[in-house]
């Protein structure tokens, strides 16, 4: 093998631009385009959802292939990414993903019935090309979330050689369970009906394949590789995550940092970078007057971007917002989810109109312009595998709030009187699931913004100059991809 030309399958449900609901589609499409900026031949298995189709410039290349169960053969196209050079090949099967509505549910938000067949129809392609059946020969089969967690237990049961294959988690909360019957539907071996398998609780677990009989885990924090294995976080796989915590390895996700750039943003009024952090205040008056905020040299903006879910957080934030209005704070908030929290925090806007704004929904340009014109961001997850915005903040020296979980605590270092001295500190943590005490570290912030400038501004340059690039997790990748083959 060519070290320098390692070949590497990405499979994943979803890749911005074509198809995205979350940071997976965000990662499917940073990740590889950092990995060949590393000179490795990497290249994209996805579905063939009509938005694909559209998007991607596609050669037939391989057609009528017959894959059991399905009656009809499907064939593989292929393409490259929008403005990019990677490869990309789709399945194109309109039976399993023609259809109006997003990847995984209809319009209505419900999960579609044959999501098992869908998905188990993309894990296996996967695990064709693992196997050196297909136009492309990879090294490794590098699968994403519970939709490719069958390719792994299909390479397991080839009698063949097959590439090497890697599991990525990317939130444990989504396990793709289906009833017993998956076992037949594929053709899989009745034993692999066990705990010592994909058994779950009397169904299938297309999460549980993937850990189980991957040759290595991935997942996008090493404080969350950690927090999996225990019954908080582990939603049920904790104890098969610990047994094979000698093939477990976090990485924290990188940022997309042409796109998040305060210097070259075209979504902010003024452009700025850690050497003229005095024009930040400017984007500061711009969003107020964009939300309707009260005028204020003073005041500092608290921005949120981020889903009005409990696992969010904001069932902590809800109850200390009239105390955060008396400190003096603006409230910044973009997001949708549970109705009665959006409920609560629309209620106190049109309490506090000049001190609180809330933005259901979500609004690229605006996310952008919060980042920039905020002082202060905040993230008080329950739980978080890795997290982007807290990143994203402090490349735009706005200073997070975090709980102490998963890539919160991988990627932020609280604002200590030891670590400001050491200049390390960029950031503000707290430990527990508590209003109180996520109220008290936003009190701690907002001391050292009105009455230490000097600080802040250290604290604001630390953030700024931190690595959150693509480039540096990659190398790890390549280090895993290079071990895994040795």
């Amino acid at each position: 093998m060519n070290e320098s030309k390692l070949r590497v399958l990405f499979v994943a449900s979803e890749a911005y631009p074509l198809v995205k609901t979350g940071g997976l589609g965000d990662v499917s499409y940073s990740l590889p385009n950092a990995l060949r900026g590393l000179d490795i031949d990497i290249r994209l298995l996805l579905p063939g959802y009509p938005a694909i189709l559209k998007r991607l410039a596609l050669i037939e290349v391989h057609e009528n292939i017959n894959l059991y169960p399905l009656k009809t053969p499907v064939r593989i196209l292929a393409g490259t990414m929008p403005g990019e050079i990677t490869p990309v090949y789709v399945i194109d099967c309109p039976y399993l993903y023609d259809r109006d509505g997003g990847p995984y549910q209809d319009d209505d938000g419900i999960e579609w019935s044959d999501n098992a067949l869908r998905f188990g129809m993309l894990s296996k392609v996967a695990a064709l090309f693992g196997s050196h059946h297909l136009l492309f020969k990879p090294d490794i089969v590098h699968c994403n979330d519970w939709q490719v967690g069958l390719a792994p237990a299909f390479s397991s049961f080839n009698t063949i050689d097959t590439a090497k294959t890697i599991m990525s988690v990317h939130n444990m909360a989504y396990q793709g369970i289906f009833g017993p019957e998956v076992i037949e539907l594929f053709g899989l071996p009745p034993e692999s009906f066990s705990m010592f398998g994909l058994e779950y609780h009397g169904k299938v677990s297309f999460l549980k394949a993937g850990l189980f009989y991957s040759d290595w885990i991935t997942t996008v924090s090493p404080n969350y590789a950690k927090d999996i294995q225990t019954t908080n976080y582990g939603c049920g796989l904790n104890g098969l995550l610990s047994e094979h915590q000698h093939k477990l390895t976090g990485i924290v996700n990188g940022i997309d940092t042409n796109a998040w750039n305060p210097e070259t943003d075209e979504f902010i009024n003024r452009n700025y970078n850690v050497d003229s952090l005095l024009i930040k205040v400017r984007n500061s008056q711009d969003l107020r007057n964009k939300l309707k905020l009260a005028p204020s040299k003073q005041s500092p903006i608290i921005g949120m971007i981020t889903r009005l879910t409990e696992q969010k957080g904001i069932d902590l934030v809800v109850p200390i917002i009239p105390d955060l209005i008396k400190e003096g704070v603006q409230l910044a908030i973009l997001g949708s989810g549970d109705r009665k929290l959006e409920k609560s925090l629309q209620e106190l806007a049109s309490l506090y109109p000049k001190q609180i704004s809330v933005t259901i929904g979500y609004d690229e340009e605006l996310a952008h312009q919060i980042e920039a014109g905020a002082n202060l961001f905040l993230m008080p997850s329950k739980f978080e595998p890795c997290g982007l915005n807290q990143m994203y903040s402090m490349h735009y020296g706005t200073l997070p709030i975090v709980r102490n979980t998963g890539g919160l605590a991988d990627t932020v270092v609280d604002a200590t009187p030891d670590n400001i001295q050491n200049k390390i500190a960029t950031g503000f943590i707290f430990e527990n699931e508590d209003s109180e005490e996520l109220l008290t570290c936003i009190k701690r912030a907002l001391r050292i913004f009105n009455h230490d400038k000097t600080s802040w501004r250290q604290l604001q340059v630390t953030a700024m100059n931190r690595d959150f690039s693509w480039e540096k997790s990659a190398k790890q990748y390549v280090s895993l991809y290079r071990q895994l083959l040795n």
